[in-house]
């Protein structure tokens, strides 16, 4: 389990890098790729995330738990709290949780947990058979 936990936290560190000059950087990105590859890559370190802090957990209750959070982040932009929206203001408040409500973000970020879903399944598969 401490190597899933290491490989999740590597893996999370390198994700959000690459969403952080995803968003930022100017790469020069199409807007629908901008918009929604950042999403994705949010979801993917949001599954990273819930990976090092379950790893004992299966790749299906990590999928879920990484679900219902997405989807709890995504809706918390309809409440409209005024030190929520200053938070929404900062480069923090920004990557973390985003300024405007979109089911299309949803949609974006159960794709990338279901792609990281694979890929943790896949893993696991490979560690359990070299072992």
């Amino acid at each position: 389990m401490l190597a899933r936990r290491l490989h999740a936290a590597l893996a999370m560190l390198v994700v959000i890098a690459a969403g952080i000059a995803w968003r930022y950087a100017p790469l020069h990105l199409p807007r629908f790729a901008w918009k929604y590859g950042g999403s994705m890559l949010w979801a993917v370190a949001v599954y990273c995330l819930c990976v090092v802090l379950l790893p004992r957990a299966s790749v299906r209750v990590v999928a879920l738990i990484a679900a219902v959070l997405a989807l709890a982040v995504e809706l918390s932009r309809l409440i409209a709290w005024s030190p929520l929206d200053a938070f929404r203001h900062t480069l923090a408040g920004k990557l973390l949780l985003g300024a405007i409500f979109s089911p299309r973000n949803v949609v974006a970020y159960w794709l990338a947990i279901a792609i990281a879903t694979l890929v943790d399944r896949q893993r696991r598969a490979q560690a359990h058979q070299n072992s």
